[in-house]
């Protein structure tokens, strides 16, 4: 498949002929946190199948709606439900989404994820902003040609978890029920929960969380220069870190228990930013 300009732009064509406005904010989903996506006023749903040159999901507590309306006063675009490397999908098909905002206009993303707390002093329910993420597995999604449209051959990620939004976050964490923290996000590509050993030496590396996603999106939005927040919901420590066994049940459980909570600190920070 020739991913080129051309190609993305097809999927964009689509959405703007539906939504017509630009989105001030687009918003990534992760795995048992679509609720957030009821807080959407006066929704406009898209169908992940429908659009042209799009992914699927295939996770079961993902969606796979694309909807846009307003929340806080400010427009916005909201993937519910994402996709992941472990569903078959390559690298470079994982730009998707992030290129889709792009061409839509959208201004930042917000991607959240349902992650592994590794850093001791995190407990199940808390919350952290990424300040950096760690990938050693894998490809790059920009690997093949450059699609110069969208960003350089080579381009920085010094600030790719944008500082100003960062702050914003922190700052809104004040008053809220939640532990928020920031901390660094380490990628595995999954499906398999990480080994006892691959947490003790991502602690090593100075993960403070660990998941099966974000990464990509995240590089890619650096590349065409989209300023973006990644937020982690913490659902359970890592393997090894309790004696206890790591499931999706118990993933689900925890985000349905802070799930309003967790709304209403997203969408405090979508008023602000």
């Amino acid at each position: 498949m020739n991913y080129d300009y051309e190609y993305f732009c097809k999927s964009a064509e689509y959405v703007k002929s539906i939504i017509k406005d630009t989105p001030d904010a687009a918003i990534i989903l992760g795995s048992c946190l679509g609720d957030f996506a009821d807080r959407i006023e006066n929704p406009v749903v898209i169908e992940y199948k429908d659009i042209p040159n799009f992914l699927t999901s295939t996770v079961q507590s993902h969606a796979g709606k694309l909807i846009f309306g307003t929340i806080a006063g400010k427009k916005v675009l909201c993937m519910s439900g994402r996709f992941h490397h472990y569903e078959g999908y390559a690298f470079e098909q994982l730009t998707a989404p992030i290129r889709l905002f792009k061409l839509l206009g959208a201004r930042v993303s917000v991607i959240t994820n349902a992650a592994g707390g590794v850093n001791t002093s995190y407990k199940p329910g808390d919350v952290m902003v990424i300040s950096d993420h760690i990938k050693l597995t894998g490809a790059s999604p920009l690997c093949g040609k450059n699609i110069d449209e969208f960003g350089p051959r080579f381009f920085d990620v010094t600030d790719m978890y944008t500082k100003e939004l960062r702050e914003i976050a922190l700052e809104c964490a004040h008053g809220s029920s939640l532990t928020v923290h920031e901390g660094v996000y380490m990628y595995f590509t999954g499906p398999q929960f990480e080994t006892p050993a691959e947490i003790r030496a991502a602690r090593i590396l100075g993960a403070d969380a660990v998941g099966m996603s974000t990464v990509t999106e995240a590089l890619t939005a650096a590349h065409c220069s989209m300023p973006l927040l990644g937020l982690s919901v913490i659902t359970n420590m890592a393997a090894g870190v309790t004696s206890e066994k790591i499931s999706h049940e118990e993933v689900g459980e925890v985000t349905g228990t802070i799930s309003k909570q967790f709304g209403d600190y997203v969408e405090k920070i979508i008023s602000r930013i």
